[in-house]
């Protein structure tokens, strides 16, 4: 279980920490598009198994490998040609990792009220990123610089899982956010959408976890007992003192 750590006071809130994807951004669209494209593009090279054996194993593989943040959609197929024994055609899976992207890129949306929010956060607290590569073809780049509109917001980008960056939930990406930004962890809000990778990852490095379920996404949200904020809208964030404090009075009267 994670829980919002008490200080009694949050007027030492000094940086406001954010994920990406389904967090600034709704690609919800795009991955679904991009991954029945590519299921049916990689179906055609596996002869004589059914597309019901085939579609199992690809969504066990995928499963497998997000549960170890591994994100690259070329290493997922690889694997799915492994588990049966096939080999795909030479640069057939590095074109066809562009082209999701690319799909995904195409059907992202910026939240509404994602612009505004940072704007106004910005005049307040130092604003920070910590996002998971996804495997996208450019190291060292992140689908962030897509959305010049919001990057501009942030003094500290870091993309975790590349140039020796573990990814989240490991500690290393915040302690290294959190260094450059020159703030201990509970001087730091993190908003994040993914339960284990942002949430539990935040929390265990001490830092103030809110768990974003935009009303606007249509997911299956994992059931937690917590006393981590949830929000619905970032716009929720502008209230930030309010918000956890309410947590800290619910996690006393929890106690009592």
């Amino acid at each position: 279980m994670v829980h919002l750590k008490v200080k009694g006071e949050f007027d030492m809130i000094k940086a406001v920490i954010f994920d990406f994807g389904q967090t600034l951004v709704d690609s919800a669209d795009g991955f679904r598009k991009a991954e029945k494209e590519s299921q049916a593009r990689i179906y055609p090279d596996f002869k004589n198994i059914s597309w019901a054996t085939f579609l199992k194993t690809y969504r066990e593989v995928r499963r497998d490998h997000q549960k170890k943040s591994i994100f690259s959609r070329k290493t997922i197929w690889e694997e799915v040609y492994n588990r049966f024994d096939r080999r795909p055609v030479s640069g057939f899976l590095e074109k066809f990792e562009s082209d999701y992207w690319e799909t995904v890129n195409d059907r992202s949306r910026i939240f509404p009220e994602a612009e505004s929010v940072l704007a106004n956060l910005a005049g307040r607290y130092h604003l920070a990123l910590i996002t998971n590569t996804q495997g996208q073809k450019n190291a060292g780049t992140h689908r962030i610089s897509q959305f010049p509109k919001l990057e501009q917001y942030f003094e500290v980008i870091v993309v975790a899982g590349e140039q020796g960056i573990p990814p989240k939930p490991d500690p290393i990406p915040f302690q290294l956010c959190l260094e450059k930004l020159g703030i201990k962890p509970d001087e730091s809000v993190y908003v994040g959408d993914d339960w284990r990778i942002d949430i539990r990852g935040a929390g265990d490095m001490g830092m103030h976890p809110v768990w974003l379920k935009h009303e606007t996404v249509q997911r299956n949200w994992p059931s937690m007992e917590t006393n981590v904020p949830v929000i619905h809208r970032l716009d929720q964030l502008l209230d930030l003192d309010r918000l956890l404090k309410t947590d800290e009075n619910r996690e006393k009267n929890q106690k009592k």
